[in-house]
Order: structure tokens, then sequence, then C-alpha cells
């Protein structure tokens, strides 16, 4: 089966960009495919590369890099979302004259047509709040 995940959760702030990770995860380990995951609402902050969490917590941003970079997989956040919430990548940043970025290279920016892509090419959407 061919999923899509929609994360709308702070990383930080509720188990959901967490508990997406892991049924991502699960959902390989059992031969589905994970089409692509896009992070809408506060959950454009689980693509910021400038969390810090403390060493014995998990840094979800560098997890789901790593997910993405094993499993090809896209990860997507939305650019409206993103730009209010400070999440920008290099191009954005010079866009609106801010001196710093910083988006995760395994993350792109893009317009909810990605999203309804993901629902067009997968047999199910999963949300995450």
């Amino acid at each position: 089966m061919k999923f899509s995940l929609l994360v709308l959760a702070n990383p930080y702030s509720s188990q959901g960009s967490l508990s997406a990770l892991k049924f991502a995860k699960a959902a390989i380990n059992q031969g589905h495919e994970i089409y692509r995951v896009f992070f809408y609402h506060d959950g454009v902050h689980s693509g910021s590369n400038l969390q810090s969490p403390a060493q014995d917590e998990l840094n979800i941003q560098a997890n789901w890099s790593a997910f993405s970079k094993t499993h090809n997989t896209d990860l997507v956040i939305c650019i409206a979302a993103a730009l209010k919430r400070g999440v920008l990548n290099q191009e954005e940043a010079q866009r609106y004259e801010k001196n710093q970025f910083n988006l995760d290279d395994a993350f792109e920016l893009s317009g909810l047509g990605q999203l309804l892509d993901a629902q067009i090419h997968s047999d199910r959407v999963v949300t995450f709040k």
C-alpha cells in the first residue's frame, strides 16, 4: 500500500511528528511505501535545522532528514505556513531580505498542490496532529 502522511503537529509540543515518523518507519518495514510527507500548520517546525533538543531527547528534524535520505521520501513543507512561522530556505530568506535561513536540506518548500498530488497518488493519507 502507498501512504502519504500529513503532519500538523509541532515536533516538541505534541507527539504527532514523532508518531508520524514511527508510523513511516513501521510502514516501510512492513513492505509499504511512503509517497510523501507533507508538513502543515505547526508541523512545519519539523524541518527547522535550528532545533537543539537536549542530549537525552530525540532530534526529530535530524531523524526525518535521515529517513528521507534512507528511503528517498519527499518531505514537503507548506510554504505559506512556513513563512508565517519563520521557517525559510535560502531562496525565501533572500526574497524577504532575511539574513538567515533554517530549513534543512532534506525538506522542500512547496504549496498545497503537493498535498493534493499526494492524495491522488496514494492509497491512504494519514493525518498526525
